[in-house]
C-alpha cells in the first residue's frame, strides 16, 4: 500500500510540474552595426518562434545598431517586415539613441517602434523575469 501511494504521490507531482510551463520570454541587446549580428539575431528569432510559438520575444536596439531599422540602410528590411504580422515578435528602438545620432522617427521602418532608453527597457523586461542575450560575434 505504502508503494503505491508513493507511486501516486510522484505521479501526481510529475502532472504538475509538467502543467506550469514556464513562459519563454527573451529580450535581445542589440548595439552593434555590423550586418552579420543584424542577421544572427533575425535568424534566432525565426528559430525560437518555429520552436515555442508563443514566445515573447524583443530586440532592444541602441548605440551603433541604428542602420539595421532605418528605411535607407537596412539590409534586413524585409525580414523585419514579416516578423511584423508576429504579435509576439517586437522590435524596439532607444530614442536617446536616435536623438543622439540625428534620427528621426520619419527614417525608421514602420515595423519597429520606440522606447524613451534602451537600457532601462532591456532591464524592465529583465526585471519581469525575461532571459537576456547580448547579440555579438
Amino acid at each position: 500500500m505504502k508503494h503505491l501511494t508513493l507511486l501516486v504521490v510522484f505521479g501526481l507531482a510529475t502532472l504538475l510540474l509538467q502543467a506550469q510551463t514556464v513562459p519563454y520570454n527573451v529580450v535581445f541587446d542589440l548595439t552593434s552595426k555590423d550586418t552579420n549580428d543584424h542577421k544572427t539575431v533575425l535568424r534566432w528569432i525565426d528559430a525560437i518562434t518555429k520552436e515555442h510559438p508563443d514566445a515573447q520575444l524583443e530586440v532592444v536596439l541602441y548605440g551603433q545598431s541604428l542602420d539595421m531599422v532605418q528605411k535607407d540602410k537596412s539590409i534586413v528590411s524585409k525580414q523585419l517586415q514579416d516578423l511584423s504580422t508576429n504579435k509576439n515578435v517586437s522590435v524596439k528602438v532607444c530614442a536617446a539613441a536616435m536623438k543622439r545620432h540625428g534620427i528621426e522617427p520619419s527614417a525608421l521602418l514602420p515595423s519597429v517602434s520606440t522606447v524613451p532608453d534602451g537600457i532601462y527597457e532591456i532591464i524592465s523586461k529583465q526585471r519581469q523575469g525575461w532571459g537576456y542575450i547580448k547579440v555579438a560575434h
